[in-house]
């Protein structure tokens, strides 16, 4: 049988204030809490709750034969422990039917694993402990953020117990391959890739509500044959996408919702085809071949690069000015002054300072709270600024590009 593995990903980062030059020394509220709990409740609202509890039904209606993965950051956790627990809640009933599997990550949706082992590790133990304890459940499968993965951090998660590690199925890492097997990275004894199938997972998360795309509009059943027409020997098809597709970014009126609804039962008509975990494929299937990973890559914009993030010389200089400031920070022993750096490691921040043009440009300004990709940077790197002089660390290495 074909395992169809759906996975969503969920993240809301703690957004900064409109902090200035002229703030630096005179207050370290840094964080805009009325916008993070606004988008916080807005998106649970359109999202998170009414799509949780659809999940919730198909598990009920299906008597498990359905099967979906999360992987949800700590920062997200956090807001929906503070601003909206019924949320939360919904995905602990979820949990509780053992139908459902919660992953691994970096807690703060970080870069950590390209610049600090040693706080990846830390950020990836946190997050393990802390949906062990809201889900009752050890993760066993892992994703780093925005499935950036290489042979060196698939190594780093093997190291730490997990069977199964995520990552973007992107055409320069595959070239012939399928991405519907099952691989192990190079250098690995035990730990497998998933990969996602970008072509099927996009239909869903970006061309679902296209009226120019020529199969628009896509019924559950059509879904069902496009899986139908994959060969028959393929072990899985990775459904991976940002668990906001359905009602945030394809809104209600497109239909999302009730395409949804309908495709488990379309897809599981078909004998051939059964739902399943990541874990779970871990488990059942075989790696078929070593596949090399010596770079980074991710699952973002058209070149499935780090060009998201670390492409330009304010993103570069920005994310090693936060990381400067590790070994400072940990020292002073302020668990809250730890808390605070880590929400500055968050992947966002340097996401806003991209400068890319053309479609991606568009998804990048989408995202943005910022007019300018500039202004993303002032903002940063002033309260770096200021975090610097409550540490004592000097100001001078603090540079424009």
């Amino acid at each position: 049988m074909t395992a169809i593995v759906f996975y969503f990903q969920i993240h809301q980062p703690w957004r900064l204030r409109r902090y200035t030059f002229f703030d630096i020394g005179k207050h370290s509220d840094y964080f805009d809490d009325a916008e993070n709990e606004r988008i916080l409740r807005r998106v649970a609202d359109k999202c998170y709750r009414p799509m949780t509890l659809l999940l919730e039904e198909l598990v009920e209606q299906h008597q498990g034969a359905f099967r979906c993965a999360f992987s949800i950051s700590g920062c997200a956790l956090q807001q929906l422990e503070q601003w909206a627990p019924e949320t939360l809640e919904i995905f602990q009933r979820l949990a509780k039917t053992g139908c459902v599997e919660f992953l691994a990550e970096t807690s703060h949706h970080s870069l950590s694993a390209l610049i600090d082992p040693e706080e990846f590790r830390a950020q990836v133990r946190n997050q393990h402990e802390r949906i062990q304890r809201l889900f009752g459940r050890a993760p066993t499968a892992f994703r780093n953020t925005e499935l950036i993965t290489s042979n060196a951090i698939a190594r780093e998660a093997e190291d730490m117990g997990y069977r199964a590690i995520l990552a973007e199925g992107a055409d320069h890492i595959l070239d012939w391959r399928s991405p519907h097997y099952v691989y192990r990275p190079e250098g690995c004894d035990r730990i497998v890739t998933l990969l996602r199938s970008y072509r099927l997972s996009d239909d869903i998360a970006f061309r679902f509500s296209n009226k120019a795309w020529a199969s628009w509009p896509l019924s559950s059943e059509t879904f069902r044959d496009w899986l139908g027409a994959l060969p028959e020997k393929d072990d899985f098809v990775g459904l991976f996408m940002d668990y906001e597709t359905f009602g945030e970014h394809q809104w209600t009126e497109t239909g999302i919702f009730e395409f949804m609804r309908h495709l488990p039962g379309a897809v599981l008509s078909d004998p051939r085809f059964r739902f399943a975990t990541p874990s779970q494929v871990a488990a059942d299937c075989d790696p078929v071949a070593r596949l090399d990973l010596p770079n980074p890559f991710s699952w973002a914009d058209a070149e499935r690069d780090l060009t998201a993030w670390l492409d330009n010389a304010m993103q570069r200089s920005a994310h090693q000015a936060v990381y400067e400031l590790a070994e400072a920070v940990k020292a002073t022993g302020d668990s809250d002054l730890l808390e605070t750096w880590r929400r500055l490691t968050t992947s966002d921040h340097f996401y806003y300072m991209c400068v890319k043009f053309f479609s991606d440009g568009d998804v990048h300004k989408y995202f943005s709270p910022y007019a300018t990709p500039h202004d993303a940077y002032i903002t940063l790197m002033n309260v770096l600024g200021d975090l610097r002089r409550r540490l004592g660390v000097p100001l001078e290495s603090l540079l424009m590009p």
